[in-house]
């Protein structure tokens, strides 16, 4: 019943910027931790960002820090992906993630247990 619908990818050149959002319905729980993920072709997939839904804590994988914002609206029950300077090899399916187990104690060794379908980001040389 719970839904993550991801939204805002698409294609650019490097060097560029682009927005994701994702929207939850059907929550079972109030609060959830959020994150974004990634999977390139012939990579594992990769943990990108995370916040706890009640707070302002984030986290941010090291290869993006200081490049990409996380954000919340929950009157909206909505995440976003502020992604800047991108880089070619950053071309994957950006996939939404939420997870109701751990609040605030959320760590990413913890994995998600509501995942999207994924949005496809392209970024070209």
């Amino acid at each position: 019943q719970v839904q993550l619908d991801e939204s805002g990818g698409g294609s650019v050149q490097a060097g560029a910027s682009l927005n994701l959002s994702c929207t939850v319905t059907g929550l079972t729980f109030p609060a959830l931790t959020m994150g974004w993920f990634r999977l390139a072709p012939g990579k594992a997939g990769e943990f990108v960002t995370a916040i706890v839904w009640s707070g302002d804590s984030a986290i941010y994988a090291d290869s993006v820090k200081g490049r990409f914002t996380i954000s919340r609206d929950n009157a909206k029950s909505t995440i976003f992906l502020q992604m800047n300077s991108l880089k070619p090899e950053e071309t994957a399916i950006y996939y939404c993630a939420g997870d109701s187990r751990f609040g605030n104690a959320w760590q990413v060794s913890d994995g998600m247990d509501y995942w999207g379908k994924g949005t496809l980001v392209t970024v070209s040389s």
